[in-house]
């Protein structure tokens, strides 16, 4: 996972996008204008050994952009650990800075997208040049058994890679909503042993654009968390 998350943070594919994240590392906002922003690709965060995966949309520009980590260092991230301490998945409620002692139990928090991009809008063609790096940090995830992903974009991006990582979408595909849930298990295979079901969980991205209108509320985001976290002991008590 080092040697992954190094090569991660030396990508180059998408010009708009470097250009884009550098600029906003020079010119800064002016409440961080002491800090030495981050400026590059942001990969993920957190136990190799998770059952669970949170999966954003890309680093914010002020947040990860700054900070080096994803969720980490803007309003969605307070959100975002606050909620995984309190369903035990986090050491701290806090997430500041790569040296803050944040540490994750059972969980690994990434996105789609590794930059930061305008608008916060990656293009199609930004979103397809970083999806093999999402592929990547999957394969050596091997406990995974939950998947949250926050916002449509996560949710039709998780279907994606999890398709072509060997796992059955349903037909039609199923649509994002707060708290939809859907179960897909591996495809069958003519050799080998069977793989294991994984569970895929909607929930709204904690932006400040739906906190702020009640759009999801603390309580709507915690009961994410414990239905992940009852699914992972389901599955541990089943072994």
């Amino acid at each position: 996972m080092d040697a992954l998350q190094a090569r991660i943070t030396d990508c180059r594919r998408c010009p708009r996008l470097v250009a884009w994240r550098e600029a906003v590392a020079r010119e800064k906002r002016t409440a961080f204008r002491d800090d030495a922003y981050w400026g590059r690709p942001v990969p993920g965060f957190g136990d190799p050994r998770a059952g669970l995966l949170v999966l954003g949309l890309a680093p914010g520009a002020h947040g990860s952009n700054r900070t080096g980590r994803m969720f980490t260092g803007d309003r969605a991230g307070d959100w975002l650990y606050r909620a995984l301490h309190r369903a035990g998945f986090a050491n701290q409620p806090t997430s500041v800075g790569r040296d803050d002692g944040l540490q994750l139990r059972g969980a690994f928090v990434t996105a789609p997208v590794k930059c930061a991009p305008p608008a916060n809008k990656p293009t199609p063609e930004e979103r397809d040049a970083c999806r093999p790096w999402l592929e990547a940090e999957l394969d050596l995830l091997p406990d995974l058994r939950v998947v949250v992903a926050l916002g449509s974009f996560a949710w039709t991006q998780a279907l994606a890679v999890l398709e072509r990582r060997g796992y059955a979408v349903p037909t039609p595909r199923p649509r994002f909503g707060h708290g939809a849930e859907v179960l897909l298990p591996p495809v069958p295979k003519p050799a080998g042993r069977p793989g294991r079901d994984l569970t895929l969980l909607g929930s709204y991205h904690p932006s400040q654009q739906n906190t702020f209108t009640g759009t999801l509320t603390e309580q709507m985001c915690d009961a994410v968390w414990v239905h992940a976290r009852e699914l992972l002991s389901n599955v541990r008590t089943r072994r």
